[in-house]
């Protein structure tokens, strides 16, 4: 099982940020978030609820387990829409969100998304990892 500071980190990942981004919005300096992530520390209850309003799973870093919003604070269409999500193929859930970062704008890091073997049924079909074009076997084009 991983630790605090595992999760921690992993969550700051996910958030993509740097020690020094998440450390200032959890009220920190640098060294605090990186001794937080080694495990030479453990965070207080203030910065913790600072880091979610960031968006940071404080559920999943303490104990592991990840938070999934009560279906009834959703509306129909997000109910839809995470329920299609969570069925979909790896290479259906990268497309689907750089669906999304491009209807809103936003630009993200689909390549993240992917990992491992690509497989389903995708053949002669090209995807973006990162910058780069890439076919389903992962060779650059």
């Amino acid at each position: 099982m991983s630790t605090i500071g595992e999760r921690l980190r992993e969550e700051r990942q996910r958030l993509d940020m740097n020690q020094t981004e998440l450390g200032e919005r959890g009220g920190v300096q640098k060294r605090a978030q990186i001794n937080y992530e080694a495990g030479d520390r453990f965070p207080d209850a203030s910065y913790l609820a600072a880091i979610a309003t960031a968006g940071a799973d404080v559920r999943y870093i303490i104990t592991g387990s990840r938070d999934s919003p009560p279906s009834e604070a959703l509306s129909p269409d997000e109910r839809e829409l995470l329920a299609l999500f969570r069925s979909a193929s790896l290479v259906g859930k990268a497309a689907a969100i750089g669906a999304l970062q491009g209807a809103t704008g936003r630009s993200g890091r689909i390549g993240q998304q992917i990992n491992g073997p690509i497989s389903g049924g995708v053949a002669g079909r090209d995807f973006v990892q990162g910058r780069k074009k890439k076919n389903e076997t992962g060779d650059q084009r």
